[in-house]
C-alpha cells in the first residue's frame, strides 16, 4: 500500500492536468468558426473566452485557499472533476448560450487545477529544485501553444468539434488517477474556520466588476445605467470583503500577503505582463491576416515561436536564476519583453515578416524568464499553510490583467478605428455598413481580394493605424513591468517552516518517497 509521495508520479500527474488546461484556449480558438456555423450566434464568441476567463478567474483564490486549508489532494480531484463535468457539458451543448453557461462552470473547475498543480509542485521540491521544474512546466504550455491548432484541426476535420471538449476526460482522468494514488498527505485533524463572508463578496464582487468590464461599449453603454450600479456594487463589496478579511480567523485571500514584497511586486508584474501577453494573441492575428494578407493559419504560426521561446526562456532561467538572484532574473526577462514589445509598435506595413518571427521569439522569451521568477518569488515567500493562496493570487492576477487587457485594448481598437472609418464611409457608393462589412471582409484573405484595389488600400491603412496605436500601449505595458522588477527582492526567502505573518499552524505535509 502507497504510505509515501511517489514523486515522479505525482509530477507526471500534475504535469498531465496542466497540459489539460493549456490545451484548452488554443483547441477551443481553433474550433469556434466550426462551432458558430453549427450553433449559430457569432455576436456571442467573445463570451465562449469570456465566461471561461472570468469564472476561473475569480475562483483561483477560493480554491487556493481551500488547498491550504483542506489539503492539496482532495481540492484538485474535485476542481478536475467540475473541469471534466463542464467538458461534458460544453461538448453536449445545443446552442451557443448553452455553451456560454457550460463554459462557465468548466472554467469554474480550471480555477483550481493550474494553481493547486503548481502549489504540489512548490510542495514537493526544495527552492532551487522548483526553480527547475517551473522550466519544465513552462515547456509544457510551449507544446500545447504548438499543438493545440493542429489537434483542434485535426478534430474538426477528421470527427466533430465536440471532440475538442470530450478528449479532455480520458486526460483528466488519468491525472486524477495519479493523484489518488501517489499523493499522500498527512494531517493534523482540526476544527477549520471556513470564510464564507469573504468568498461570497469576493465572487459576487468581481463578477460584477469584470462582468461591467466585458460588457462595457459593448452589450452594455458605459454611462448605462446599468453598467455604472455594477461598478458601484464591486465597490462596494470589494469594501465590505477588506474588512471580513480583517476580521476574519483564517481569511480566503490573507491581505497580509501583499504586504509581502515578493509577492506584491511579482503580482503587479503579472499582471502587466499578461495585459502584453494578452493583446498580442488577439490582435497580431489580425496584423497577419489583414495587413498582410496571409492565411488564418499563417496567422497562427506567427505565434508559434513565442511557444518555443518561452519553456526556452523558462528553462535557462531555472538554472541560472540563483546564480544572477531573483530581481536581475526578473530584470533580464522583462527587458526581453520591452525589446520586443517597443520593437512590435515598430512594424508597418512593410516589415518583413521574419521580424514578426524574431519578436515573436524574444517576447515568448521574456515570458518564460520573468513568469518564472515572479511564481517561484511567491511560493518562496510563505509556508506550506499560505503555498495555495499565494499562488493562486497571482494565477488570479494574471487571469485579471488578460480580462482587464483585452477589455481596454478593445475600446482603444474600436475608438481608434471609429473617425477613419467614417472618413472612408464617405466615398461614393459606400455607406457605414459597407465600410464595416469591408473591413471584415479585409481580415480574410479569400474575401480580401475581391475587394477593389484602392478600398484594399485605405482599409488596410485604417486597420494599420488601429492596431499600431495598440502595439505602442502594448509597449508602454512592457517597459512599466520592466520597471517594477527593479523593486523586486534580491534573494529568495524559503519560508518552508511557516507562513507569512509568522503563523505556525500545523500543516500536512506530503510525505515524500521515489525519485
Amino acid at each position: 500500500m502507497q504510505h509515501v509521495t511517489n514523486r515522479r508520479s505525482v509530477t507526471i500527474a500534475v504535469m498531465v492536468a496542466t497540459f489539460l488546461t493549456a490545451m484548452d484556449s488554443t483547441v477551443v480558438s481553433t474550433a469556434m468558426p466550426t462551432i458558430v456555423s453549427d450553433l449559430g450566434g457569432i455576436r456571442l464568441i467573445s463570451w465562449v473566452f469570456a465566461v471561461y476567463l472570468l469564472s476561473s478567474a475569480v475562483t483561483a483564490p477560493i480554491w487556493g485557499k481551500l488547498a491550504d486549508l483542506f489539503g492539496r489532494k482532495g481540492v484538485f480531484q474535485i476542481g478536475t472533476a467540475i473541469f471534466l463535468l463542464g467538458s461534458i457539458l460544453s461538448g453536449a451543448s445545443g446552442n451557443m448560450d448553452q455553451l456560454i453557461a457550460f463554459r462557465a462552470f468548466q472554467g469554474i473547475g480550471a480555477g483550481a487545477v493550474f494553481p493547486i498543480t503548481l502549489t504540489i509542485i512548490g510542495d514537493l521540491y526544495e527552492l532551487k529544485e522548483r526553480a527547475k521544474i517551473q522550466g519544465l512546466f513552462s515547456a509544457i504550455w510551449g507544446i500545447a501553444g504548438i499543438l493545440g491548432p493542429l489537434v483542434g484541426g485535426f478534430f474538426v476535420d477528421a470527427l466533430s468539434w465536440r471532440w475538442i471538449f470530450y478528449i479532455n476526460i480520458p486526460v483528466g482522468l488519468v491525472s486524477m488517477f495519479l493523484i489518488a494514488l501517489y499523493l499522500q498527505e498527512r494531517f493534523e485533524k482540526r476544527k477549520h474556520h471556513i470564510d464564507y463572508a469573504g468568498a461570497v463578496t469576493f465572487s459576487v464582487a468581481m463578477t460584477a466588476l469584470l462582468y461591467a468590464l466585458l460588457s462595457g461599449g459593448q452589450q452594455l453603454a458605459w454611462d448605462s445605467v446599468i453598467e455604472i450600479s455594477l461598478f458601484i456594487v464591486a465597490a462596494m463589496l470589494l469594501v465590505i470583503f477588506i474588512w471580513v478579511e480583517k476580521k476574519s480567523p483564517e481569511p480566503m485571500l490573507p491581505l497580509r500577503l501583499f504586504a509581502l514584497r515578493a509577492i506584491s511586486i511579482s503580482n503587479v508584474a503579472s499582471f502587466l505582463a499578461s495585459g502584453v501577453l494578452i493583446g498580442i494573441t488577439v490582435y497580431l492575428p489580425l496584423w497577419i491576416q489583414g495587413i498582410l494578407g496571409h492565411s488564418a493559419t499563417n496567422a497562427g504560426l506567427t505565434l508559434t515561436p513565442m511557444s518555443i521561446g518561452w519553456p526556452i526562456g523558462a528553462t535557462i532561467c531555472g538554472r541560472i536564476m540563483f546564480r544572477l538572484n531573483p530581481r536581475w532574473s526578473a530584470v533580464l526577462g522583462s527587458l526581453m519583453l520591452t525589446v520586443g514589445g517597443i520593437w512590435l509598435a515598430t512594424v508597418g506595413a512593410t516589415t518583413p515578416y521574419i521580424d514578426l518571427v524574431v519578436i515573436m521569439l524574444v517576447l515568448g522569451f521574456g515570458f518564460g524568464f520573468a513568469l518564472t521568477v515572479f511564481t517561484v518569488l511567491v511560493q518562496s515567500a510563505v509556508g506550506w499553510q499560505m503555498r495555495g493562496a499565494a499562488t493562486a493570487s497571482n494565477q488570479f492576477v494574471r487571469s485579471l490583467g488578460q480580462t482587464i487587457g483585452v477589455v481596454f485594448f478593445g475600446s482603444w481598437f474600436n475608438a481608434q478605428l471609429a473617425h477613419p472609418l467614417a472618413a472612408t464611409a464617405q466615398t461614393p457608393a459606400l455607406s457605414a455598413s459597407r465600410t464595416v462589412d469591408a473591413l471584415n471582409r479585409l481580415v480574410n484573405p479569400q474575401f480580401a481580394q475581391h475587394l477593389p484595389t484602392a478600398l484594399l488600400v485605405e482599409l488596410r491603412g485604417v486597420l494599420a493605424g488601429a492596431l499600431h496605436n495598440v502595439f505602442v500601449i502594448m509597449a508602454v505595458l512592457s517597459v512599466a513591468c520592466f520597471l517594477f522588477v527593479f523593486v523586486l527582492p534580491s534573494r529568495f526567502s524559503d519560508a518552508s517552516e511557516g507562513s507569512a505573518g509568522g503563523s505556525q499552524q500545523t500543516a500536512p505535509t506530503p510525505e515524500v518517497g521515489g525519485a
